[in-house]
This record gives structure tokens, C-alpha cells and sequence, in this order.
């Protein structure tokens, strides 16, 4: 009897007549059953960000919103040492070798360590080996911090795969990418971490400063992927070595009509 009825199924889903599951169903149950491989509450390890092996923007041009007359008088003295914007002399803090602060850091494509601790978690850059505390033991955000290169950052669990951090603090002195796109003190930013599966964090970012933008900056969705084996190195910015390729390479290759 068991073995007709399982000829039986076979010809009806043969003939049309049992739906199988789609490949969007397939990939959303494959999708949500490597979700619950992932540890909970748990984003330890060396982490790289995906992309093309350049600093990537913040955001696209494009994407970015009206700023305002402060903003817009910022972005005019700012002079990136490369790309559209390149001029001979540039003043991008990364030439000056000055730490290039939060968020910029996490777009560049030198691995970031995750460690956490009780009452923490601590980002550990490779870049200019900077570290940032993310604090998860309930405290508030204060209310007129210090401004610092990293910011002072809070988070919390949104259930067991996402970290939610919410920062503010900043020193206006930092630039949000290598284009020159300025912020004001009071800048906040929030980041979503979503570790989807063992070697995958999905990340968010929202940036908040209405005294530079019109509206919020929110970012694409970036993947950074897990290096089991990684090793965060030494490299830290040496200003004699930034500024003797800033004469030798950088400025000679500085295009006549940006000088």
C-alpha cells in the first residue's frame, strides 16, 4: 500500500497537479535556515568589507542630499588628493596622516576585527590600527560628548542576529569619504549589523545631521565576509612615507585642469 501511494504522488507531481516550491521559496527557506546556523548574539572574528578593493563612498554622489549653506561653504575648502575632485595640495586628512574617524574607516578595504567583552563590543581597525568601544550595558547615550575621531557608540541586540548602534560625538574636522562631504558635531549615526549565517554580516548605515543635509544619508547595503584564519596587521600611517608618494606619485599624477 505505501509503495502505491508513493507512485501515485510521483505521477501527480510529475503531471502538474502537486505544486513543488518555487526557486524564491527555496532560496528564502535556504536563506532563513543558514539565518539560525549563525551564533547568537555573537559577531566575533576578522571581518572584510566586499567590495572592488577601493575606499568606497559613503553613499553615491547621487544619493547624497541637499546640503546646507554651512555645508555646502565646507565641501568648497575641502581638496581630495585623488579622484574627480584631486587637486595638488589636497588637505584629505588621510594625507596629513590624522586618524580619518567614523564612519570613513568602515569603508576601507583593510579588515576590521570584532571582539566583545563584558559590557562592550570592540571594533579593532587594520587601518592606522584604531579601535572604537560599542558599549551593550544599558547606558544612554550622553548628552554633550567630548567630540572624537570614533564618536561614542551604544548598542543593543534586536533580537539574536542584529546589532543596533547608535553614535554621536563626532570632531567636524573628519570627512564622511574621500570626496570631502563634510558633518557637523552634532552627527548621528546609526548601524545595523545583521549576521545572516556564519560567515556573513549585512551592514546598515544611517547618517542624521541636519545642520549639514536636508534629510538623512542612508547608505547601500554593504556585505562583510568573515576571514577565519585573519590576522589583523601593523598599518599604521607614517607621514613620511605618505608624503614622500604625495611628491613623488600623487601630485605628478594630479590632473593640469585640478591644479
Amino acid at each position: 500500500m505505501r509503495s502505491r501511494r508513493f507512485n501515485f504522488l510521483a505521477v501527480l507531481i510529475a503531471g502538474g497537479a502537486l505544486a513543488v516550491p518555487s526557486a524564491g521559496f527555496a532560496q528564502a527557506a535556504a536563506q532563513q535556515s543558514a539565518a539560525k546556523s549563525a551564533p547568537k548574539r555573537d559577531l566575533n572574528g576578522v571581518w572584510q568589507l566586499q567590495g572592488d578593493g577601493s575606499q568606497q563612498p559613503i553613499a553615491e554622489d547621487k544619493d547624497i542630499p541637499s546640503m546646507t549653506p554651512w555645508a555646502k561653504a565646507k565641501f568648497a575648502e575641502e581638496k581630495p588628493g585623488y579622484g574627480v575632485r584631486g587637486a595638488a595640495g589636497g588637505n584629505d586628512p588621510i594625507l596629513q596622516c590624522d586618524p580619518i574617524g567614523f564612519p570613513r574607516i568602515m569603508m576601507m578595504p583593510t579588515p576590521l576585527e570584532l571582539q566583545q567583552a563584558p559590557g562592550r563590543i570592540l571594533e579593532f581597525w587594520e587601518r592606522e590600527h584604531e579601535w572604537r568601544p560599542i558599549w551593550i550595558d544599558g547606558r544612554a547615550l550622553p548628552q554633550d560628548p567630548d567630540p572624537a575621531w570614533f564618536g561614542y557608540a551604544i548598542g543593543h541586540w534586536e533580537g539574536d542576529y542584529t546589532l543596533v548602534v547608535e553614535s554621536t560625538g563626532f570632531r567636524e574636522s573628519t570627512w564622511l569619504g574621500p570626496t570631502g562631504y563634510p558633518h557637523s558635531e552634532n552627527m548621528r549615526i546609526t548601524e545595523r549589523y545583521h549576521r545572516v549565517d556564519q560567515d556573513t554580516i549585512l551592514y546598515d548605515m544611517t547618517i542624521s545631521d541636519p545642520a549639514a543635509y536636508a534629510k538623512p544619508i542612508v547608505g547601500p547595503q554593504r556585505v562583510f565576509k568573515l576571514k577565519p584564519h585573519g590576522e589583523i596587521n601593523e598599518y599604521p600611517c607614517v607621514y613620511t612615507e605618505e608624503h614622500e608618494f604625495t611628491q613623488r606619485i600623487r601630485e605628478p599624477a594630479t590632473p593640469k585642469s585640478a591644479k
